[in-house]
C-alpha cells in the first residue's frame, strides 16, 4: 500500500504541469506555426547588422477555439524570452496596470536589445487598450529588434477591433490553431505511455480524456504520476488505480 507520504507527493505532481513549451504542444496539424515560431525565436539572437526593419519573423497572430493551445503557445514564448533572458512585454485585456509601461519600453526598444510582446484574448481588449495596441504594434513595426506574438478567437476580419487594428494584424503571419481530437488525444498518450514502457488498460485513457483536465501538458503530468504511483503501489496502471490517485491528489471527478 502506498505510505501516508504519498498524497500530498503525488498531489504536487498532478497539480505542477510542466511549464508551455514549444516542445510539449502537439503539433498536429499547427506544423507549419511551430516551425514558424522556432524560426522566429532564432532570430533574437541575430546580430542587429543583419537584422532588418521587415516584419518577417516578427509579428504573428493566431486564433483558434477554446483549448486549442492559444494560450499555451504565448506562454511558451513568453517563457523562452526568459530562458533567453531578452525583454518581455506581457499584455492581457485583465491587466490594466501592464499597459502603462509597455509603450515606454518598446519605444526605448527602437535601438536597443531584442524585446518580445505577447497578448491573449485580442478579441476582448476595450476601445482605450485597442488604441494603445496601435501604438504599440506601431513601435513594433519601427523596431527591428521587437517582436510581437498575438492571439485571439477569431481570424482578424471576424474581430470586433477598430478597422485599422485588423488591419494591422494582418501585416504578419496568420495561423488558424487546430485543436486535437479526443481520438488524437488518446493516441498521443498511448504513444507517450509506449515510450514510458507503461501498459494501461484498455479504458484508462477514453476515461481520462471526459473526466480529468482536457489540455495536453495536464494529462501528460498525469500520466507521469500514473507511471510514478504504479511503481510505488506495485499495481497495474488500471481504471481503479487512476480513481485512487486522482482522489487522494484533490481530483475528484
Amino acid at each position: 500500500m502506498a505510505s501516508s507520504a504519498l498524497p500530498r507527493q503525488f498531489a504536487l505532481d498532478i497539480n505542477q504541469a510542466p511549464k508551455p513549451s514549444l516542445h510539449n504542444f502537439l503539433p498536429n496539424g499547427n506544423e507549419a506555426l511551430i516551425d514558424s515560431l522556432n524560426q522566429s525565436i532564432a532570430r533574437w539572437s541575430s546580430s542587429p547588422k543583419t537584422t532588418s526593419h521587415s516584419i518577417e519573423g516578427r509579428w504573428f497572430y493566431w486564433w483558434g477555439t477554446d483549448g486549442a493551445g492559444c494560450s499555451h503557445l504565448l506562454s511558451a514564448m513568453a517563457n523562452q524570452a526568459e530562458q533567453h533572458q531578452v525583454g518581455l512585454i506581457q499584455l492581457s485585456p485583465n491587466e490594466p496596470s501592464g499597459w502603462v509601461n509597455a509603450e515606454h519600453k518598446l519605444a526605448a526598444a527602437v535601438s536597443s536589445a531584442p524585446i518580445i510582446m505577447t497578448l491573449d484574448d485580442i478579441d476582448r481588449l476595450d476601445t482605450h487598450q485597442q488604441a494603445s495596441l496601435f501604438r504599440l504594434l506601431n513601435f513594433v513595426h519601427a523596431s527591428p529588434h521587437s517582436f510581437v506574438y498575438l492571439s485571439g478567437h477569431a481570424p482578424p476580419a471576424q474581430l470586433e477591433l477598430r478597422e485599422d487594428l485588423r488591419t494591422r494584424l494582418g501585416w504578419g503571419l496568420i495561423f488558424e490553431v487546430h485543436p486535437l481530437s479526443d481520438s488524437e488525444k488518446i493516441e498521443a498518450l498511448s504513444r507517450a505511455a509506449k515510450e514510458r514502457g507503461l501498459i494501461l488498460s484498455n479504458e484508462v485513457l477514453p476515461w481520462l480524456i471526459h473526466h480529468f483536465y482536457r489540455d495536453m501538458p495536464s494529462l501528460m503530468a498525469l500520466l507521469d504520476a500514473l507511471d510514478a504511483y504504479s511503481l510505488e503501489t506495485k499495481r497495474a496502471i488500471t481504471l481503479p488505480l487512476v480513481r485512487e490517485l486522482l482522489q487522494i491528489s484533490g481530483h475528484t471527478p
